[in-house]
């Protein structure tokens, strides 16, 4: 029987501030972590990504991967990823001056995105979106940009980053409830209380902030989400954030 904790990744974009690339699979694979998500600098020297992921006994089911790469090649990421191991290829985030346009915009990168899917998964690869909070804008129709954005791309599967969808205002259990059919994986991240967490920029570590888990993973598993994985955007101790989100996923049943 698979339980919650035999879906735990991790974001290593969480663990960036550790040098070298190693040190991080040391820390991760001695907190009995065996899942990695990784992004997209990491893919200037796949080589060692590689070593490193059969070094320590790792897998990689999901990577984020730039609009940038998949805008210049594609097919040949998509290549280079299934190399890898990689099975799902997220597009985190349009890159910077394309992320506060209106309706037209973000129509505009879903189908952008629907095209380049069309590379990525006849390598055989699933191909996504991972949200922030500039996608939780309303167009006039009251459609969020995120829903726009998936009216042009009917075959994108979803990465929801639950705490990025409360800074946007949105209601992460409504938005999984939603968007189940096409959500395969969450970014297990929580909101520190206000005013707190300051050095963090506001983040917690999972099962340590606002974020009402108990929902959120009856949420989750109603919809059959494949893939956690723990993630925060500023950790001022990695090693303590690691071994928080892993132990608050092991509470779950």
């Amino acid at each position: 029987m698979t339980t919650p904790i035999d879906l735990l990744s991790f974001q290593l974009y969480s663990a960036r501030s550790i040098e070298p690339l190693e040190a991080q699979f040391k820390l991760l694979a001695g907190l009995g972590y065996r899942m990695v998500e990784p992004w997209g600098a990491l893919f200037n020297d796949p080589n060692t990504l590689k070593r490193l992921l059969q070094q320590y006994g790792m897998t990689a089911p999901s990577a984020h991967v730039g609009l940038d790469r998949l805008r210049a090649d594609a097919a040949g990421t998509a290549k280079l990823c299934k190399g890898l191991g990689i099975d799902t290829v997220f597009a985190p985030a349009p890159p910077p001056g394309e992320r506060e346009g209106g309706e037209t915009e973000w129509r505009g990168i879903g189908r952008e995105l629907a095209a380049i899917g069309k590379a990525v998964t006849g390598e055989g690869l699933r191909f996504g979106w991972h949200n922030h909070h500039w996608e939780y804008g309303r167009a006039a129709s009251g459609l969020s940009y995120l829903e726009c954005l998936f009216e042009e791309a009917p075959e994108l599967v979803w990465e929801a980053d639950l705490a990025w969808i409360v800074r946007g205002n949105g209601d992460p259990v409504a938005e999984i409830k939603k968007h189940a059919r096409r959500l395969v994986a969450c970014h297990i991240k929580d909101l520190a209380p206000s005013g707190q967490c300051l050095d963090e920029d506001g983040w917690a570590d999972p099962g340590h902030g606002t974020m009402d888990w108990a929902a959120l993973l009856a949420a989750m598993k109603e919809a059959n989400v494949s893939l956690f994985v723990a993630e925060h955007d500023k950790p001022n101790d990695v090693a303590r954030f690691a071994r928080r989100a892993r132990e608050t996923v092991a509470a779950w049943n």
